[in-house]
């Protein structure tokens, strides 16, 4: 089979179940890549108010910075994953990490609200790479439950970076200013780029990649847009995350304001609920070993979902107090590791032929629906009740997707070809 990639790497791969060693190299080098957007956006956060003051500027331009960064991610992963179909994940991937460490840099100097905006939207756009190419690497080199368990994997990591990426850039902020965070960003992405050119092999050979120019890219969506059960399965992932973000930016709000807790307090109960997702997306990788991904997939979806009109019913009663309503959290959270890494994979399994495209798409509509959906919390109030609804609408849209759109919950459907 032929292969571009250079002597220093492994050969190409192809798609098959891997030894624990061979899978763990694999779920650090892929998880590390994944988690770069994660990253780019959350260790920024503490840094909104010095940005503010510093430039001169409001409050809303600054956090336009962020939505930007998600706005532009959304773009480049439709653009970029066709790419790595077409000329490979190495080349592509190489070129967006090195413009992620170009525009960090940029970034660290800029002293224009509207310049750093602009940055932010081409820090997004070129980063994104870095998730479309590990979501595509997954399905080049795993299938069936090995690909759901290494998913669950990289899930892991994305899920869990909002909740210490703050942590690692208010370090950044107590030793120096904002503009540091990006230098950082920028070694980060720089780290990255050697280990994909001396480490990662290239997993799409030339013999798989699609051909054409603009229209095969066009073909490619215009086939996944055709595919409801892709499509379905597609925006489940976007839920899930728009769920997890939804409690990640009104947590602060609701438990240091509403319930007085302190910074110290808050991070160790943020910790906790971490702790959550760690454990559910080990026990997935576990599960799917034996158990069906759309088995755990419909299961989790309708227990989440449960969980999380219990959790809306202790918001509104105030039943238990603050440990009542920690308890109900913790169990709508532990919950979130086995949905998105089981509907990625059962989606991702659908069209191997031009996989890059599909992890564009998934990962396009998960950054636009977690960017819709979360702030509905702040207009809503900002507090237990408005953070809860708004997880249980996230919750019950996913189950409704995957009732109506596939045939997961009809009779033998987790047998049928979802």
């Amino acid at each position: 089979m032929p292969s571009e990639a250079p002597s220093s790497v492994p050969s190409v791969m192809p798609a098959r179940a891997a030894s624990s060693r061979s899978a763990l190299k694999w779920v650090i080098m892929l998880g590390a890549l994944a988690c770069l957007p994660a990253l780019t956006v959350d260790m920024y956060l503490p840094a909104l108010p010095q940005v503010a003051s510093d430039l001169g500027t409001s409050d809303a331009l600054a956090q336009l910075t962020v939505s930007c960064m998600l706005v532009g991610g959304a773009l480049g992963q439709l653009v970029i994953g066709p790419l790595t179909d077409r000329f490979g994940r190495r080349l592509p991937l190489m070129i967006g990490l090195g413009m992620h460490v170009l525009v960090s840099l940029a970034c660290a100097v800029v002293d224009d609200i509207h310049l750093l905006i602009g940055l932010r939207l081409a820090q997004g756009f070129f980063n994104s790479a870095a998730s479309v190419a590990a979501m595509a690497t997954v399905r080049d080199r795993f299938v069936g439950a090995e690909a759901a368990r290494i998913l669950s994997r990289l899930m892991l990591v994305i899920g869990v970076a909002p909740m210490l990426a703050p942590s690692l850039g208010s370090i950044v902020l107590e030793a120096f200013e904002w503009r540091w965070i990006f230098v950082v960003l920028a070694l980060i992405g720089a780290t990255l780029a050697v280990i994909v050119f001396f480490v990662m092999p290239e997993t799409n050979p030339v013999a798989r990649r699609t051909t054409g120019g603009a229209s095969s890219v066009v073909r490619g969506y215009r086939t996944l847009l055709r595919d409801k059960h892709f499509m379905a399965l597609a925006l489940i992932p976007g839920l899930a995350m728009g769920a997890l973000l939804s409690y990640v930016v009104g947590s602060p709000f609701v438990f240091q304001q509403g319930y007085g807790l302190t910074h110290g307090q808050f991070s160790l109960l943020f910790a906790v609920n971490g702790l959550g997702l760690v454990l559910s997306a080990q026990v997935n990788a576990a599960l799917v070993r034996r158990v069906a991904p759309i088995r755990l997939l419909r299961t989790a979806l309708v227990a989440q979902l449960v969980l999380s009109l219990v959790l809306l019913a202790v918001a509104i009663t105030e039943f238990g107090g603050l440990i009542g309503l920690l308890v109900a959290l913790w169990l709508v959270l532990a919950f979130q590791g086995l949905i998105p890494a089981n509907a990625s994979a059962l989606a991702m399994s659908r069209h191997g032929e031009i996989a890059g495209t599909s992890a564009a798409m998934i990962g396009a509509i998960q950054s636009l629906l977690a960017g819709i959906v979360s702030p509905i919390v702040g207009l809503l109030g900002s507090d237990t009740v408005a953070m809860s609804s708004v997880m249980l609408g996230a919750g019950l849209a996913a189950f409704v997707v995957l009732a109506t759109a596939t045939p997961a919950y009809r009779k033998g459907g987790w047998h049928a070809p979802i």
